[in-house]
């Protein structure tokens, strides 16, 4: 090793989903929306001013944060923009964990907590999903040094009762706890409203999923003022400028477009629903997802051979070879028409396999 590494920072970084350059594929691995953004995202892509871009952006990104706040009806001095909820998370991880306490996540989740916690050098415990991969509220009603719940979890799809987020929240008054509400546009009951009750409460939302804009990369949170005031201090001590004018601009036409996101939310719903009846016929197993993928087993099939049977088959999903949870895949909802090529696929697959 040379004498320089010694001071190097060495993490384990996190593993994002395959990104094949193929385009001859089924993409059903990184829970991106199947349908383009809305018409009006794009015409703003289309007609944006060349001198804006020779220009930095707005540091605050006014319009987006005040469609932001009229939508949700909150104040914009209650709502922190960042380049995708990743880096609303990390900015918070930063920001409000830094004693010495553990903070507390479940143990099958997103797995980037773990990495930012190591990052920052953050210690923390992993509280055990139930059998039902269901979050325990007792399991944190103890001392700690703050709380992430995401809600509807992932990579399981399952949706906690706001009644027991808010029960997690009130028991944990002296730390701040977030909820990571990625997913809560699919049929979950977002914590937003419970912010006026609560001054520890961070609930963290995206454009990657429900509003189609995973390449623009667009999060933001909520929190009361004093809150979303510790975030931008941090922010603008990291980097001022972390969203482009061309994201911003584009955020605030999706919000704008609110015909055309809920269509394209009753649609995915739909194409859930359709394709968890179909799996349960095959004789796959999952929890009921309330989000945009399912996460389904086969108790004839290891997870890992499916896997690579439909990769071969240039269908892609996401495997995950961790205890627990190696023998399901997490299968994003795609349109009406892969989702058939899918199961049509593994009909064919179990029959002559199983």
């Amino acid at each position: 090793m040379a004498a320089w590494e010694e001071n190097v920072r060495k993490v384990i970084p996190y593993t994002p989903g395959e990104q094949p350059l193929r385009t001859d594929i089924i993409k059903l691995n990184t829970n991106e929306n199947p349908y383009p953004p809305s018409p009006k995202a794009l015409e703003v892509l289309r007609s944006i001013d060349r001198e804006a871009l020779r220009k930095y952006p707005d540091p605050e990104a006014k319009e987006l944060t005040e469609e932001l706040a009229g939508y949700y009806s909150v104040k914009p001095c209650q709502v922190f923009a960042g380049v995708g909820s990743d880096d609303v998370l990390a900015m918070s991880f930063l920001t409000f964990f830094n004693g010495k306490k553990p903070i507390l996540f479940p143990d099958i989740t997103y797995s980037f907590y773990d990495v930012w916690a190591d990052l920052y050098q953050i210690p923390y415990e992993c509280q055990p999903l139930d059998d039902k991969f269901e979050i325990r509220p007792e399991d944190y009603k103890k001392d700690c040094g703050g709380i992430v719940i995401p809600n509807p979890n992932a990579p399981t799809g399952v949706e906690k009762d706001l009644s027991e987020i808010e029960e997690i929240i009130a028991a944990n008054r002296d730390v701040i706890v977030i909820i990571d509400e990625a997913y809560i546009d699919f049929g979950g009951t977002s914590a937003v409203k419970l912010l006026p009750r609560y001054d520890n409460l961070l609930v963290v939302q995206t454009f990657s999923k429900s509003r189609s804009l995973a390449g623009m990369r667009i999060g933001y949170a909520f929190g009361n003022e004093k809150l979303i005031k510790y975030l931008n201090d941090v922010k603008y001590s990291f980097n001022s400028y972390t969203m482009n004018t061309v994201a911003a601009a584009m955020g605030a036409a999706a919000v704008r477009d609110d015909v055309y996101f809920r269509e394209t939310i009753d649609k995915i719903v739909s194409t859930r629903e359709w394709t968890k009846k179909e799996l349960a016929r095959l004789g796959f197993t999952f929890p009921d997802s309330k989000s945009n993928f399912i996460f389904a087993s086969h108790a004839g099939c290891p997870a890992a051979e499916l896997f690579e049977a439909l990769k071969a088959q240039g269908i892609y999903v996401r495997y995950f070879a961790k205890p627990r949870i190696d023998n399901y895949l997490r299968i994003t909802i795609g349109t009406d028409r892969e989702m058939k090529v899918l199961v049509e696929f593994l009909e064919q697959f179990l029959g002559e396999n199983v």
